[in-house]
């Protein structure tokens, strides 16, 4: 027997669909519903490692969690990774396929993938009550219909109900809403039951007399109307935003528990991958975490941190443009704290040798931490687990990078004192592990470290767990939906599939 289904789209890009997935998802389960996630195609620098070693959005691993199991590659089939302006990496399945223009991808590939994606789902919905579909950018992007596998294209092929998001906050939603529906061939259309509206402000009955035209207009209803709520933002595809540093700041209201806060510098390196890394710096009363692009605004931090990117030599060009590269030296050498992550770690070493990413051959690093890095064409993807600090710390790579540690300590160990991940010289300190800040006593220690050798009289909290904070964020987003959706009407959706007889909206998808 297949299980239920619901495919949640967008008018935009950005509208919610991530968070109103996760948020079903979460109701879901609380009702005792067995469910998964699934989004065919993902175009994101967030990425996760799965415990079979499979690369898929970040954002469908944190919707795993909403449902209360373990992320794998049947719920992100193509996950494409931005490399430049013109293409991505393509991961099929978890893993890397190569490298391909928008337009070689758009202009068949794409629709080769259908197939993966089809069986995917259907494994899933063989397994599960209900899978929970998020789509990507808005369904009536009428110039790439034809190709179409993560909106329509889906939806169509599977049979499922499609619920449109639209983000009120941005203004025109109710000619998003129709305008979205009007783009739509007549096939299409009958698959479109309604619409969801989100980030509301204000008082709803002024809202219901447009939801009454806009049913007029349409014949569909609209299935609840989410108010707005700060730092509700699920790990995102991209963008700079640490996503649960609103939620910590205004749940917890909590004050620094030392005399002093400790301020976080992310420098803001292109194509920078991963940046969820530091959400976990955010989460700890008293520590300020800011993204920057100039020289001066690390000179006021008491930790620097080079994140993860996609495009390793391409962030050292910019952090050398920029005058980032020298006042980084600066602070490694007067013993101010410098953290890299992943691609910063290798921006850190003598030098790196890319053939593969870049193909810029040798390119002289920063040459804060003696290590050198050589681009393999096999990407390392795993979940290891370590000690750090006299603490237990796990996390996962995602890197072409292979690092040559000629010196120093290793920041990482197996816990028998031997040498596993990075390398530590003074102050700074280089991982290839990202998630590492989310085990908790490792963070503290970290941050105790840093802390002295700032000369900042920051304590971390003792009790700050990082996993009971998302659960808490999760927790709030199925409660949005419980209780300013009708949910009645959504199980219906998912349970039966969309109401027959859904009028059409002139004029249609253009011939």
């Amino acid at each position: 027997m297949t299980g239920g289904g619901l495919l949640v789209a967008g008018t935009t890009s950005d509208a919610g669909k991530s968070v109103v997935t996760a948020g079903i998802c979460r109701w879901l389960v609380r009702q005792g519903v067995k469910v998964a996630p699934f989004k065919a195609q993902n175009m994101s620098l967030n990425s996760f490692v799965t415990r079979e070693g499979a690369e898929i959005g970040r954002a469908q691993a944190m919707q795993a969690q909403a449902c209360r199991i373990e992320p794998t590659a049947l719920m992100n089939p193509v996950l494409l990774k931005p490399g430049g302006e013109r293409s991505s990496q393509v991961v099929l399945l978890g893993r890397p396929v190569g490298e391909m223009s928008a337009r070689g991808y758009h202009g068949g590939r794409q629709q080769q993938l259908l197939g993966t994606v089809l069986d995917s789902l259907a494994q899933l919905r063989a397994t599960y009550d209900a899978v929970i579909c998020e789509g990507a950018g808005s369904p009536a992007e009428i110039n790439l219909r034809r190709t179409d596998i993560v909106n329509m294209g889906i939806a169509r092929n599977a049979s499922l109900p499609v619920l449109v998001v639209g983000d009120i906050d941005r203004g025109g939603v109710f000619a998003s809403f129709f305008g979205t529906v009007a783009l739509l061939s007549r096939e299409d259309q009958q698959l479109v039951a309604g619409f969801l509206v989100n980030k509301f402000r204000g008082d709803v009955s002024l809202l219901e007399p447009g939801l009454d035209m806009l049913h007029g207009l349409t014949g569909r209803h609209t299935y609840g109307v989410l108010p707005f709520r700060h730092g509700l933002g699920i790990d995102e595809e991209d963008g700079l935003a640490v996503s649960l540093r609103g939620a910590v700041r205004e749940s917890a209201v909590a004050a620094p528990v030392g005399e002093d806060v400790l301020r976080v510098a992310v420098c803001a390196v292109p194509l920078m991958s991963n940046f969820t890394d530091v959400d976990a710096l955010a989460a700890e009363p008293g520590v300020v975490v800011r993204f920057v692009d100039r020289p001066e605004e690390l000179a006021d931090a008491d930790l620097a941190v080079v994140p993860g990117t996609r495009g390793t030599v391409r962030a050292l060009q910019w952090l050398r443009e920029r005058g980032l590269a020298d006042a980084l030296r600066r602070r490694a050498a007067e013993g101010r704290p410098v953290l890299g992550i992943c691609g910063g770690f290798q921006i850190l070493g003598e030098h790196i040798e890319d053939d593969v990413e870049s193909r810029a051959g040798r390119v002289d690093g920063l040459g804060i931490l003696p290590v050198r890095v050589r681009f393999a064409r096999e990407k390392t993807l795993e979940r290891p687990v370590g000690e750090a600090l006299g603490e237990p710390v796990e996390g996962y790579e995602i890197h072409h990078g292979v690092a040559d540690v000629r010196g120093g300590e290793a920041f990482i160990s197996d816990g028998r004192g031997h040498g596993l991940d990075g390398c530590r010289v003074g102050q700074t300190w280089g991982t290839h592990w990202h998630g590492s800040l989310e085990s908790d006593g490792f963070r503290r220690a970290f941050l105790r470290e840093v802390a002295a050798a700032a000369g900042r009289r920051f304590v971390p909290a003792p009790d700050t767990s990082f996993a009971a904070l998302r659960e808490e964020q999760l927790d709030r987003l199925g409660d949005l939906i419980e209780q300013h959706a009708d949910t009645d009407a959504l199980w219906r959706l998912i349970e039966s599939g969309a109401p027959r007889g859904l009028p059409f909206v002139p004029p249609g998808a253009p011939a």
